[in-house]
């Protein structure tokens, strides 16, 4: 199996071969260059994920390794000045992601709240709204570049109001949010462009910090203003603003990077199979089946790490204590044993819904009903509102982004007719 590359570009751009290759052979196998046991069969990942006291949550320092990577090719003179940038920002300590029980159930209980089932039923004419503003901004046009002008700024609308963005930071959020997820991918930058990222990232940390000390003084109907006004157990304080900013940060990353990669799968899914949209159409109850179908078939995060806590053995493979575990939800999900014909989106696919594109156990997903309610009212809108989506024959093809952990397409043109 040595001569499976994982982390080749063209195998991050369209790993499905090779995941099915290690499903097959090696369903938990090491990966020399990475330093990963690569878990790729569903099953593994379940009996994985439903005990986090041996796979441990604990994984902060691999998220950060394609940025430092980026940072020791960098020239001496823009290491300095990211380092410069750096001693201003406020550090975050662990929150919810790279956290185990029990700290991680403080947290996730006093988050509960922002997503409750109540609260995001109120919020579905807010969504519907934005939707149809942003479908309104390129009704008529017969050519639209998809993820720019809907599958981007749907999401970062949403979040952004939920959050309690003021109108007048908007345009600063758009652009520092949009850069947040940046870490996690393999693209690579000019000295310039480094340190434009990284001033990026402290001004959003600084205006998110500005908006949660307003919001304790002032509170409002947003999730900052919860953030603001919670306390957290054991102890009873307030939160730290590193804490804050972490929890923000991976808010904006699950609840916008995610949302707007499973947008444009989705649609990609509708282009090349033409006949789901005159399907969708005739049968509307059916755009539920086919979000979990896009989120399952292109998982928008591929993968997480787990850390080993203690000896033992998964699907009969040996782990040692301290070993470092790469679950690929992208691989799971189109497992054959899990789901029959997994390459292909099945309308009337029976529980469709065990995908795990928003993971499972202790750590799913804390924003999947966000998700969910967007995708679910975005793609019944554009049914409604326009036909005949496919892709733009004089524009580029589309590809993904090479990524370990996410997976997205830099950008879908396509062509529409409007009903």
């Amino acid at each position: 199996m040595g001569d499976v590359q994982l982390f080749d570009i063209e195998t991050l751009k369209s790993p499905h071969a090779a995941h099915k290759r290690l499903r097959d052979e090696a369903p938990v196998y090491f990966a020399q260059e990475l330093g990963l046991h690569v878990v790729t069969r569903y099953d593994l990942l379940r009996e994985a994920l439903r005990d986090p006291e041996t796979y441990s949550n604990r994984f902060g320092d691999f998220l950060q390794e394609p940025q430092r990577r980026r940072f020791e090719a960098a020239s001496p003179e823009t290491r300095e000045a990211i380092l410069a940038i750096a001693d201003q920002l406020v550090f975050e300590p662990p929150t919810m992601l790279t956290l185990d029980r029990p700290e991680h159930t403080h947290f996730r209980t006093l988050v509960n709240e922002l997503f409750t089932g109540s609260r995001i039923k109120r919020a579905e004419s807010a969504v519907q709204q934005v939707i149809d503003d942003t479908v309104n901004a390129f009704a008529g046009a017969t050519a639209i570049e998809f993820i720019a002008r809907f599958a981007m700024p749907v999401p970062l609308k949403i979040i952004g109001d939920r959050l309690g963005v003021p109108e007048a930071d908007r345009e600063r959020f758009d652009r520092c949010a949009s850069n947040a997820a940046d870490s996690l991918r393999l693209n690579v930058y000019d000295d310039r462009e480094m340190v434009r990222r990284m001033q990026l990232e402290l001004d959003l940390q600084r205006l998110m910090l500005r908006i949660y000390d307003e919001r304790c003084e002032a509170p409002r109907d947003d999730m900052i203003s919860v953030l603001a006004g919670s306390r957290l157990q054991p102890e009873g304080r307030p939160l730290t603003h590193g804490e804050v900013s972490s929890i923000l940060r991976q808010f904006l990353v699950a609840g916008h990077e995610t949302t707007s990669s499973a947008f444009g799968w989705g649609m990609l899914a509708l282009c090349e199979r033409p006949e789901l949209q005159e399907e969708l159409r005739a049968r509307p109850e059916k755009v539920r089946t086919f979000v979990e179908e896009a989120l399952r078939r292109e998982s928008p995060v591929q993968g997480l790490p787990r850390v080993v806590t203690r000896d033992t053995e998964l699907g009969g493979y040996s782990l040692k204590q301290g070993d470092l575990l790469m679950l690929r939800y992208g691989a799971a999900n189109r497992d054959e044993r899990a789901f029959d014909n997994p390459d292909e989106i099945d309308l009337d696919r029976r529980k469709a819904g065990t995908q795990m594109a928003f993971g499972s156990g202790v750590h799913h997903c804390i924003g999947a009903p966000l998700a969910r309610q967007e995708l679910n009212l975005g793609f019944h809108t554009l049914l409604r509102r326009a036909g005949n989506f496919r892709l733009d024959p004089d524009k580029p093809a589309p590809e993904a982004e090479p990524s370990f952990v996410l997976r997205n397409l830099a950008h879908l043109h396509i062509r529409l007719d409007w009903l």
